[in-house]
């Protein structure tokens, strides 16, 4: 199928309105095979663009002689189209509709993206998994799925070998804890299904806690309902408070985090091996595991060391992003394998860096990078469901890795945190709810003006530059010469 069999209208007149900071911008708009496009003019400088896979929702609306399409994205921005004529309204609209839908990974735009400067198969060996494990060899964390023990409660004698291996080698009179990100009477339901938890008598030396974390539908459910929150300028300071309890996406927050630190503190302070599960492994014990990794480990705070985890733990691991990333918000379809897991993942992170405004060699421009690739990207980086599907795909040789486009030095300065220092020791977060925050920088990012943010992040970026060129410029002393 060709692009241009989807495409009705190719371009009409239209006004775009971006938001109430930006103002109107009016020219010729044009549809493209993966882009919206919005040209003032022939010397125009400022031409718009939008990647089609963004869009989570369109609503189209005519009257007269004119209509409005609506465009929500999955970057939680919401753009207005006023088009002259009503048959190129419809008309685009129906092309924006089928173009931002389709389903066949190679049709995508990473596969034709071919920016400047970038090579083909560049960084996609940057963070081989092998390197971590050599490194963190006494640092026994581990991740599965739940054990397949059924009604009959079977029994998987490699399974058990393995766990009790994982004993053996730690120090003597160590337990194991597993952590199952389930509650009791699920795991206990799952049994009928095939699944189930591990046996006491099976596995001498492991001891089970329960910390159940929501996924998919409800934490979909509670995502849309705090972007619904954060889109109404009408409401009162009341009603604000009252729809941002009932989302209860911070107490998912909450819960993720308290469940990283039970993990964390077997590790640290009790010397224990932690193995942590839920139903498929894809999805909660990913957050745990990663989340318990960057409170333990410092280098997984800084840039390419968080990078390296996100790879790992996500992406190689299998987090299914096609699935999980489908829609954001705004989309009317709910399908039940979509989840911001991922999201919840990086507002998390968000929470530690601001806790810990030193700690993370990053900050809140790479998070909202990776946000906003998840769900829609140039980058083939988060593309598929495994390496499985990325291999067939052969998505490592016909796109571009997003970690090589991050690592560009133009990027550098969006993305990394000027008063970083290393902290080499663990980094305990607070989980009380007075000491969590909304991510406004991400959910009331298209709904209050960014330039005080902005401008407060370069000041930083210019006192931290000047300082280092003041140093750089002080005169070396050698310990003979006299002082003055």
């Amino acid at each position: 199928m060709e692009f241009s069999e989807l495409i009705r209208t190719r371009q009409a007149q239209a006004e775009l309105l971006r938001g109430p900071e930006a103002p109107p911008l009016r020219g010729t708009l044009c549809v493209t095979g993966h882009h919206l496009l919005l040209s003032p003019g022939p010397q125009a400088t400022d031409l718009w663009l939008l990647l089609l896979r963004s869009i989570d929702s369109i609503e189209k609306r005519v009257a007269g002689d004119s209509g409005t399409i609506t465009l929500r994205c999955k970057d939680l921005r919401v753009l207005q189209l006023d088009i002259e004529g009503v048959e190129a309204t419809l008309d685009i609209a129906r092309s924006i509709e089928a173009l931002s839908s389709l389903e066949s990974v190679i049709t995508s735009y990473p596969f034709f993206y071919r920016p400047k400067g970038l090579r083909l198969g560049d960084a996609w060996h940057f963070h081989p998994p092998e390197s971590h494990y050599k490194r963190v060899a006494l640092e026994v964390l581990l991740r599965s799925s739940q054990p397949l023990i059924g009604p009959q409660k079977l029994r998987c004698a490699e399974d058990e070998e393995l766990l009790r291996a994982v004993l053996a080698g730690a120090r003597p009179g160590a337990w194991g804890f597993i952590v199952d990100t389930r509650s009791a009477q699920t795991a206990k339901q799952a049994r009928m299904t095939g699944g189930g938890t591990e046996s006491k008598a099976a596995y001498p030396g492991w001891k089970r806690l329960h910390r159940p974390l929501e996924r998919g539908r409800p934490l979909q459910e509670s995502f849309v309902r705090l972007v619904e929150a954060c889109g109404d300028p009408e409401q009162s300071m009341g009603r604000w408070l009252s729809r941002l309890e009932s989302c209860r996406w911070l107490a998912h927050v909450q819960e993720a985090l308290s469940t990283a630190c039970l993990a964390a503190q077997g590790m640290d302070r009790e010397g224990a091996c932690v193995l942590v599960h839920g139903a498929e492994g894809m999805d909660s014990t990913l957050l745990v595991t990663s989340l318990a990794q960057l409170i333990l480990d410092p280098l997984s705070r800084t840039m390419a060391g968080f990078q390296e985890l996100v790879e790992r733990e996500w992406i190689q691991a299998g987090h299914p992003f096609q699935l999980r990333c489908a829609h954001s918000a705004f989309s009317h379809a709910r399908p039940k394998h979509e989840a911001p897991t991922f999201l919840l993942f990086l507002d998390c992170v968000w929470q530690l860096g601001r806790q810990f405004p030193l700690s993370l060699e990053f900050g809140e421009g790479l998070l909202l990078a990776l946000f906003e690739h998840a769900y829609a990207s140039p980058f083939g980086t988060f593309l598929c469901n495994s390496e499985k599907e990325r291999c067939l795909c052969e998505v490592r040789t016909q796109t571009h890795s997003l970690w090589s486009g991050l690592s560009q030095s133009k990027e550098q300065r969006k993305l990394r945190n000027p008063l970083y220092v290393l902290n080499p020791l663990a980094i305990w977060p607070s989980v009380e709810p007075q000491s969590l925050r909304l991510w406004q920088g991400l959910f009331l990012r298209w709904t209050r003006p960014p330039e005080h943010s902005e401008a407060v992040w370069e000041k930083v970026w210019q006192i931290v530059t000047d300082e280092e060129k003041t140093e750089d410029s002080q005169p070396v002393v050698s310990a003979s010469e006299p002082q003055p």
